[in-house]
């Protein structure tokens, strides 16, 4: 039996394997328990080890490279086409081995484990912004039903019971003990987001394309740390353009018969890190004569010629590229950069 490839389909506590020959024919099914898998693993023959990039992947893609197996990540959406029939984790997982044999198809990169927890900590950080934003929401709509209209922002709200105090409305004793309640957990909160953003800091300081990252104009902590979290080695793109593409940066495009027809951005990739670069060129379209001095003269056309919304996705689309180029040569941003990238 000559195993070529060994689709798994993915689950919480069991998976589905299908093995394929080097004729693509199935020489075997199994259903294993996480347990069981790790020692087939373990003894199995090397070999590729095929499965989506989803919930639990790079953990078993990082333990498939430890015992010596050729580990392939696919996207499920490039394996959606490949499944025949009805629906089921075996079927799934033929799909998925019959996928990664496929000349043209990509991959995506096992993350190490510093990035997952690099990633780890910015979806926390994440979940208290939102957990803030509706705590925020709800003091205000308490407010309002006894006709008090708290106004926007952190300003106010850290100062709340100081405010309270200088308006002429009066509030029951019950509802101020619960409103110091809820005040407190949005205290809380906001001590839990200065943590979690500490940590971020001293990742981001510590590791070497770190520092590297923040010379670029616009890329401070937060985006650094999330091109370490999700990047990988940027070896797997073939120029900056095609991270600028992977990130969603580039016109989503509808063209047949000989008419190209763009349209906007196409949004794919990983939207955390293409929205923190949008962000970053906002940031630079806000200050241009300080901030979006190293790009010269382009700048100054592209905020004429183009509404601002289009200009801070071009120039982002830029920043990628920069970040492309900054990684791969390991070298500071300079301006001579803009006009040296490949293209």
């Amino acid at each position: 039996m000559s195993i070529k490839v060994i689709g798994i389909d993915l689950g919480k506590s069991i998976f589905h394997l299908v093995a394929h020959d080097q004729f693509g024919k199935i020489e075997f099914r199994k259903k294993l328990s996480r347990q069981k898998l790790k020692e087939f693993l373990s003894n199995h023959p090397l070999t590729t080890i095929a499965f989506e990039a989803c919930g639990g992947a790079h953990w078993l893609g990082r333990y498939c490279q430890q015992v010596g197996h050729r580990v392939k990540l696919i996207p499920p959406q490039y394996v959606r086409p490949y499944v025949k029939g009805n629906k089921n984790d075996f079927i799934d997982a033929d799909a998925i081995a019959e996928a990664s044999g496929r000349p043209s198809m990509r991959f995506v990169e096992v993350k190490s484990e510093s990035a997952q927890v690099i990633s780890a900590i910015h979806r926390i950080r994440s979940g208290y912004i939102k957990e803030r934003t509706a705590c925020m929401s709800r003091i205000g709509a308490l407010l309002l039903e006894f006709g008090v209209s708290l106004p926007r922002g952190h300003a106010t709200m850290k100062r709340l019971f100081t405010w309270l105090a200088t308006q002429r409305q009066s509030l029951p004793p019950l509802l101020m003990d619960e409103l110091l309640s809820v005040h407190e957990h949005y205290t809380e909160l906001c001590t839990r987001i200065k943590q979690q953003d500490d940590k971020l800091l001293r990742l981001v300081a510590d590791h070497p394309n770190g520092c590297l990252l923040k010379s670029i104009p616009g890329v401070g902590d937060m985006t650094a740390s999330q091109c370490l979290a999700d990047l990988g080695s940027v070896q797997q793109f073939k120029n900056g353009r095609n991270l600028a593409a992977w990130l969603g940066l580039v016109p989503r495009q509808h063209s047949t018969g000989g008419k190209h027809t763009l349209l906007g951005i196409s949004k794919r990739g990983n939207k955390h890190l293409r929205t923190l670069f949008i962000h970053g060129a906002r940031a630079i379209l806000s200050k241009p004569d300080k901030t979006g001095a190293p790009f010269g003269d382009w700048l100054i056309r592209l905020r004429k010629e183009k509404p601002f919304n289009v200009a801070c996705v071009a120039l982002a689309n830029k920043l990628a590229r920069i970040a492309w180029a900054v990684l791969y040569y390991q070298q500071p941003f300079n301006a001579a950069m803009l006009q040296s990238e490949p293209a």
